[in-house]
């Protein structure tokens, strides 16, 4: 329709609900990454080939690069089954961009996904998949 913004776009300098719910997402992970030790290094870093969610050092010493899906429901899949191969292996491109960008040494390289169900925003549900690929 004439004079309606286009769904799912950004309006006037606010973001769209797509943007809301996947800032949402990433704070709830940045939370329980935080809780369980790590030290976040980067929040959406972004490249050629993507974006990343969160860079964190973890309690151990490990570098995680960490993909974040969140979703309000579950009629198209839970939030990590949104997670595809062509998703993975930008994931692992970006991710050797901020390596080469932010060099620190040897250090153990991990990847994981969080996946924030926001069905209900007052107990969102996480679940985090280490070590993906």
């Amino acid at each position: 329709m004439a004079g309606q913004p286009d769904a799912g776009k950004a309006t006037r300098g606010r973001p769209d609900r797509r943007q809301e719910i996947g800032r949402a997402g990433e704070e709830h992970a940045e939370s329980l990454l935080r809780s369980r030790g790590a030290v976040v290094l980067s929040r959406n870093w972004r490249c050629a080939e993507g974006e990343l969610d969160l860079v964190v050092l973890d309690a151990a010493g490990r570098l995680r690069f960490v993909e974040v899906r969140a979703r309000t429901g579950t009629g198209f899949g839970t939030p990590a089954e949104s997670v595809t191969g062509q998703k993975l292996h930008r994931f692992r491109q970006a991710a050797r961009r901020w390596l080469a960008a932010n060099p620190s040494g040897s250090r153990q390289v991990c990847f994981d996904v969080v996946g924030v169900d926001l069905s209900n925003p007052d107990r969102p549900r996480l679940e985090l998949f280490e070590d993906v690929m």
